[in-house]
């Protein structure tokens, strides 16, 4: 499964405390809003600190994108990754309409309850 860029989606109270938090450890913004979302990076790792849109902390992938959201040639698309880990018995928490094509999204909860968002932007 080509998964494509990873992140970690950080559920934060307090965006303007957290990304001052991470800019210590080296991290600069590189996309968001700066209100409610920032996505941070620091050479390839990256965060997202979302203030008030998830209740809890999830790993992302993104099909379709390099660590540094440019779009790659060859990807595994979002629908076919769902069909596979519906195929191995997952339960989705949400799902993306396999009937549509290019950005879409669903979401995984993993044994203890954390989610696992493949989120597809191209």
């Amino acid at each position: 499964m080509q998964l494509g860029a990873f992140s970690i989606s950080l559920a934060v109270k307090d965006l303007a405390a957290s990304r001052a938090f991470y800019e210590v450890f080296g991290f600069s913004a590189f996309a968001g809003d700066g209100t409610h979302w920032q996505i941070m990076k620091n050479g390839p790792h990256v965060i997202g600190l979302f203030q008030g849109m998830f209740d809890r902390h999830m790993l992302t992938f993104n099909p379709g994108w390099d660590q540094d959201a440019q779009a790659v040639a060859d990807f595994t698309d979002v629908r076919e990754l769902q069909r596979r880990v519906k195929a191995a018995g997952l339960t989705l928490a949400s799902e993306a309409d396999e009937t549509t094509s290019g950005p879409a999204s669903f979401v995984a909860l993993d044994p203890d309850g954390n989610p696992v968002l493949v989120d597809q932007h191209v």
